[in-house]
């Protein structure tokens, strides 16, 4: 079906997150050609697997396609490439298993893809209040810097239609899938959607420093492996001068954001994708 939206969710470990992130996509408003979901449950230790196919009736009731793949491996490239060997849609989507989107994204984002030329979708990123206050005080300060605040940065969900699709084959195995998709596309082909959707931000300081660690390593590795890629990034330059203007009017968000990223400096990453909760 040439309109149909496939929705890849690679969920390890997930039993907590994948029922309000698949409450939220059938609850969505009509998506036009069509839409289906596959949870990919990869290296699991929890229910997630059944906690997603829980949501059968719910996905059927909402006139969603609808599966659930089990790997014993974990690892999300493997993960999402194992979507996409399943996924009938000509557009792609990849969500997190901890998004909650609102009703109105994934019409918009086939709204957006529609068309011969390659294009990159994603939605407005919120992140909900945390409940550790050094994450409040990170994420606050971490949304407005140039990165988080350029177009469609697709952190936790982004989209492509099929010439998008097209420009890699399958995920490479490396840290950073969502930089390496992100990458394929110029400033210009990526669009943002107003819609929203809910992005968590890990709880604590020693997640942060986890991931955050494993965050800067992926991008060293996407500049060693595909030179010349980041240079598509089309961020505007922050410096050291840039952070304190933004700090002047935040001092506890860059107090949290600087102690972060000393202690990132101080030890460097491990191997491997994590999220640190």
């Amino acid at each position: 079906m040439q309109g149909l939206l496939s929705v890849i969710v690679p969920a390890s470990n997930e039993a907590g997150y994948i029922g309000p992130c698949l409450a939220a996509l059938f609850a969505s408003d009509p998506v036009p050609g069509g839409a289906e979901v596959i949870v990919v449950a990869n290296g699991c230790r929890d229910d997630t697997a059944a906690q997603a196919r829980a949501f059968a009736d719910k996905a059927q009731g909402a006139g969603w396609g609808f599966q659930v793949l089990e790997r014993t491996t974990g690892g999300k490239p493997g993960a999402l490439n194992a979507g996409d060997a399943v996924a009938k849609g000509h557009l792609r989507a990849y969500l997190d298993a901890d998004v909650v989107v609102c009703a109105a994204l994934m019409a918009q984002i086939v709204a957006t893809l529609k068309g011969d030329a390659a294009r990159y979708a994603s939605g407005r990123a919120l992140v909900p209040r945390a409940k550790s206050a050094v994450t409040r005080a990170y994420a606050r300060f971490w949304q407005t810097l140039p990165f988080a605040q350029s177009i469609a940065p697709g952190y936790g969900l982004f989209a492509v239609n099929t010439a998008g699709r097209a420009r890699w084959g399958d995920f490479p195995d490396i840290i950073s899938d969502d930089t390496f998709a992100r990458l394929q596309f110029t400033p210009q082909e990526r669009i943002g959607c107003p819609a929203s959707y809910h992005w968590p931000m890990v709880e604590g300081f020693a997640a942060l420093v986890r991931v955050r660690r494993r965050q800067d390593a992926g991008v060293r590795e996407i500049a060693a492996l595909y030179p010349g890629l980041l240079a598509r990034e089309g961020k505007a330059p922050l410096g050291f001068s840039g952070i304190l203007r933004r700090g002047l009017s935040d001092p506890p968000g860059l107090a949290a954001y600087a102690v972060v990223s000393l202690m990132v400096k101080a030890r460097p990453a491990g191997q491997g994708w994590t999220r640190g909760r």
